[in-house]
């Protein structure tokens, strides 16, 4: 993330961490959302555990940095057929998103990430951000998993 922008305070992490927190525990009435935790309650790191239909279980991670709140969500391990073909699915899926990407991580997975300035943290950011990655993953695992492991896959 490149920004001019300075980064935030303590005083200023510990409201946004606030905010998340408040955010994240009301996530828990939403029908598809099957835990929300605060793994170790020092650090300012939150995942959501949903509930899909396309994809049975993912998880997406909200990590606040100094200057950032980074989203992640694991979608599926890196191809083992057709990977030329996945990639271009999943690139071209890309130019429709705003806010969030598919990305290459670890181990050639994908994934989908995001970073927002801390500034820009909100109810209504953390809404979308966390929809995007839930209808993304929804709409594009299945296709991507054919493509992938096209031999394997039987979804």
């Amino acid at each position: 993330m490149h920004d001019d922008r300075p980064a935030s305070s303590p005083e200023e992490l510990e409201r946004i961490a606030a905010s998340i927190d408040g955010w994240a525990q009301r996530q828990i009435d939403e029908d598809w959302v099957a835990a929300v935790e605060r793994p170790e309650p020092d650090k300012p790191l939150w995942f959501i555990r949903a509930l899909g239909e396309q994809k049975g279980v993912f998880t997406v991670w909200f990590m606040l940095r100094q200057r950032s709140l980074f989203i992640e969500c694991y979608v599926m391990p890196s191809p083992e057929e057709r990977r030329d073909e996945v990639f271009e699915y999943l690139l071209r899926r890309n130019l429709r998103m705003f806010g969030m990407k598919f990305s290459i991580g670890n181990e050639d997975a994908v994934y989908l990430t995001a970073e927002i300035h801390n500034d820009d943290v909100c109810d209504a950011e953390l809404d979308r951000l966390l929809g995007t990655a839930y209808m993304e993953t929804e709409q594009s695992f299945r296709p991507a998993m054919r493509l992938g492991f096209g031999s394997k896959f039987k979804g």
